[in-house]
């Protein structure tokens, strides 16, 4: 589903942009869709940060340790 949005420009713009082949409602539209992206990021960062925020940090070492168990696993 989509929906309309009006914008008003300075009239100059609209002509030099469009003598240059610029095609400005997909250029608007790119344009939002860039941003929502940016702001859905952020959002999302936001969100794991909190998640995150309590969990403590594994101890020195754990990683070769781990990966140390598991080759001798196999």
């Amino acid at each position: 589903m989509s929906t309309v949005i009006s914008v008003r420009i300075n009239e100059e713009i609209k002509e030099e942009l469009e003598k240059h082949g610029i095609d400005i409602s997909q250029e608007i539209r790119k344009f939002l869709e860039e941003l929502y992206i940016k702001v859905k990021a952020k959002e999302y960062v936001k969100k794991w940060v909190e998640e995150l925020k309590d969990i403590k940090p594994s101890e020195k070492g754990f990683s070769t340790k781990s990966v140390r168990e598991d080759r001798e696993s196999h």
